[in-house]
């Protein structure tokens, strides 16, 4: 059985790509376009892992991510924020919502496999 992939990206192209390699590398993929969609599906599908660009309408990744932390059902699961911010603070704000994970865009799709891969083992 495939393990469930949550894949949130408000730019068609980025999230084409993600889904593509995870589907590829044999996972089961999810997509949302805004970050108050990813939260839905999240509670909704209880994903493995979830891939969150931060940048987003509605919610960003950073928001979601908070709100995935605070909720008993979702607390646990491992994120992967994707962000063309690359300062040092960027990152840390990420770490500090309890992402798992933080790839700068742009990134390679060999690499985000290999991080899925390994938050997934």
């Amino acid at each position: 059985m495939s393990k469930l992939v949550l894949i949130a990206d408000d730019e068609d192209d980025i999230l084409g790509l993600v889904s593509l390699q995870l589907r590829r590398a044999g996972y089961e993929v999810v997509e949302a376009r805004d970050g108050a969609e990813a939260l839905t599906l999240a509670l909704e599908r209880s994903p493995a892992l979830a891939v969150l660009d931060v940048t987003m309408p509605k919610l960003d990744g950073l928001e979601v991510t908070r709100r995935l932390r605070a909720n008993e059902a979702t607390r646990e699961l491992p994120v992967i924020l994707l962000s063309a911010r690359v300062q040092e603070a960027d990152v840390a704000r990420g770490r500090e919502a309890g992402a798992n994970d933080y790839l700068l865009k742009p990134f390679r799709a060999r690499e985000l496999q290999a991080r899925v891969d390994a938050l997934l083992a």
